[in-house]
């Protein structure tokens, strides 16, 4: 079986709509402010700036993810899951993945990344294992609330997510250890 583009190829497809940051590109190589330095690869892992419009009306509430699909893992690597953000935000602060959650909107809530830690956790792909993709993913709910607590993992999150997922927008840096 082939490897899909997108780990989003395994869903029923839903509408797109737009996703911009100030902070990363698509397809462009994540500056070191999105890398991480938890993780020794010498970045200071701060969230990026993202921006959506053009969100289906219907929408009332949105969750905010990044994804690296080439993680040697077998299952990738959830970088950053931000759920139960108000359907009338649209855009995170640089910074807004502080593990504090200080600077989300107000009701929006973090799960644990990966690694075990709330917030954004930089890119950091082992040196020589080529480049991977951050898939950074704004999905529009058609519900208020997923039914999940913070104690669950970004998979549990996408579980609750299925179904209930009117549109995607997605912005792909990469990043390359050297």
């Amino acid at each position: 079986m082939p490897i899909p583009n997108s780990p989003y190829d395994f869903l029923p497809p839903v509408s797109n709509f737009a996703l911009d940051s100030s902070d990363v590109s698509d397809g462009e190589m994540l500056p070191m402010a999105q890398v991480s330095g938890i993780f020794g690869a010498g970045g200071q892992d701060i969230s990026p700036n993202l921006k959506w419009s053009g969100a289906p009306e219907q929408t009332e509430s949105f969750v905010v993810t990044c994804f690296d699909p080439d993680a040697p893992t077998g299952s990738g690597f959830w970088h950053w899951v931000v759920y139960d953000i108000p359907a009338d935000v649209f855009e995170l602060a640089t910074g807004s993945g502080a593990e504090d959650g200080q600077k989300l909107p107000e009701g929006a809530k973090q799960l644990r990344n990966d690694a075990g830690l709330y917030g954004y956790l930089g890119s950091a792909p082992p040196a020589g294992h080529g480049p991977h993709r951050y898939m950074f993913a704004v999905h529009a709910l058609s519900i208020k609330k997923l039914p999940i607590d913070d104690q669950v993992s970004p998979a549990i999150c996408g579980f609750n997510m299925f179904g209930t997922t009117l549109a995607r927008a997605l912005l792909v840096p990469i990043y390359l250890q050297s």
